[in-house]
């Protein structure tokens, strides 16, 4: 397992890190906490994988409590990462959630301290070395409260390192770019980023790039729900407790062709979802890839990747070219969610002018 920094900060975390979501949520099926404990205590042990990255959200704390029992006395050996904005107290909105219905936001200082005070109590621990602002929208990126909340826990010594998670859906382009902008120090942004949903991944990296010297990236949904395991065909059926249920049938058909077109990148050494993450791993400013695991041979093959030979300029060169082409299928306009467009000014380059061709039509949830 080779090693990064988080910019300017003595936080060094394993290429391949491990999220928790899978194994807390109850979305990619049902695991146990022994079975989340034991894949968590593996992957350290027998694989090197120090980061760990859950949100108080999952499964109200569950993800947590879970990193607690797996690691405890050992607090020294790993890399929490977490993720407050969420009120999972309000009992009333826990009622009435349904399936993956975002609860309600809060975001005021004080309400932050108290989420950050609970998180410590789970995680059994008196500091965090990454919090990040869960699934951030546009009026949190510019409420300097948010960030000046997040700079005096710094101070305190209650965080180490700070910044933002951007989602549910795949947008949040420029709630990206403004945070950038308005917070040059912000260390780190959590995004959706893979292969085949490079948009707007990229171009946050390139506003990041520009505006934020000491901002890295920590990714999520690695590999496109799965679709970039391999693993998948066009009769793939999903259980009733799993996410990709939901989806609509041309997320799978169309997921299969775009994955033949990528055989090139994979070898008897290699496997895609490695080659995946190697793909990620060529960008500098991704410290860690936080690939969707659900076994402990899953992680195994993933954490694996980080010493495998990096993909070649022409193997990247010609992804590249795929991407501008979407892989070869021709499919609905995306919707997207979030600020893919500048309300206040002139739009920039960190349009995708690349792929005119349009996107798949319904933008994948994550958490």
């Amino acid at each position: 397992m080779k090693y990064r920094f988080f910019p300017n900060t003595d936080v060094r975390v394993s290429e391949i890190g491990f999220g928790t979501w899978t194994v807390s949520t109850g979305w990619w099926g049902d695991k146990t906490d022994a079975d989340a404990v034991s894949m968590m205590r593996r992957a350290l042990d027998e694989h090197g994988i120090t980061f760990f990255d859950a949100a108080d959200a999952y499964g109200n704390g569950r993800a947590e409590k879970q990193i607690a029992e797996a690691f405890r006395g050992r607090r020294s050996e790993i890399v929490i990462g977490t993720k407050i904005g969420y009120d999972i107290y309000d009992e009333e909105a826990k009622k009435s959630r349904r399936g993956q219905q975002e609860l309600p936001m809060r975001t005021d200082p004080q309400f932050m301290r108290l989420a950050v005070e609970r998180c410590l109590e789970r995680l059994e621990t008196d500091y965090i070395d990454v919090l990040q602002i869960h699934n951030a929208k546009m009026e949190h990126v510019r409420d300097a409260d948010v960030w000046g909340t997040l700079r005096d826990l710094q101070r305190e010594g209650k965080i180490r390192t700070w910044g933002a998670a951007f989602g549910p859906a795949i947008g949040w382009l420029y709630e990206a770019v403004e945070l950038v902008e308005r917070e040059p120090d912000v260390n780190t942004i959590q995004m959706i980023w893979n292969i085949l949903e490079q948009h707007p991944g990229s171009a946050m990296i390139e506003a990041a790039r520009r505006h934020a010297p000491n901002c890295c990236f920590n990714v999520r949904v690695t590999h496109a729900s799965g679709m970039l395991e391999g693993k998948y065909t066009a009769d793939t059926v999903f259980p009733d407790n799993d996410h990709r249920k939901h989806r609509p049938r041309s997320w799978l058909v169309n997921g299969v062709e775009k994955v033949k077109t990528l055989r090139f990148i994979t070898s008897a050494r290699m496997s895609l979802g490695q080659a995946s993450l190697k793909w990620l791993l060529a960008e500098p400013l991704v410290v860690t890839a936080l690939p969707n695991v659900y076994d402990s041979e899953q992680v195994a093959e993933f954490a694996a990747a980080s010493d495998l030979p990096d993909l070649s300029a022409e193997q990247m060169e010609r992804i590249a070219d795929l991407d501008v082409g979407n892989f070869g299928i021709h499919e609905e306009a995306m919707k997207y969610k979030g600020a893919m467009t500048r309300a206040d000014g002139p739009n920039t380059d960190l349009q995708h002018a690349r792929n005119p061709i349009s996107r798949p039509a319904d933008a994948p949830v994550h958490s």
